[in-house]
């Protein structure tokens, strides 16, 4: 079970993060295009600068943690998921937080209700 701990980290933030799609209407999944376009320079940039590290020895990953996936490098392919979950968590969350807020802007506007 250790060799999945960091795929089931991923999938953990991504069971936790899902709901705020449905429920505050985050519209992260329902823009595929601006969800791709924001996550290709994240990924190219932090999978090369992850490559140059692993190259160069900067880093390692325990194997005991890991699936033994690799990527072409040497890259773990936890490692990308991780590159590929954690912007979309972060996006969930940023654009939930702004939902919510956007909506307490306009109760406010509106002033007290039943006055």
């Amino acid at each position: 079970m250790d060799r999945y701990q960091y795929l089931l980290l991923m999938a953990g933030c991504v069971a936790v993060t899902l709901p705020l799609e449905f429920l505050l209407g985050a519209r992260v999944y329902r823009r595929p295009g601006l969800l791709v376009t924001a996550l290709v320079p994240i990924v190219v940039v932090f999978s090369v600068w992850d490559l140059v590290g692993i190259r160069r020895d900067h880093w390692s990953y325990n194997a005991a943690y890991v699936t033994g996936l690799d990527l072409p490098g040497g890259m773990p392919i936890e490692e990308l998921v991780f590159f590929v979950v954690v912007p979309i968590c972060g996006l969930l969350t940023y654009e939930a937080v702004g939902r919510v807020l956007s909506v307490l802007r306009r109760r406010r506007r509106q002033g007290p209700t039943g006055a």
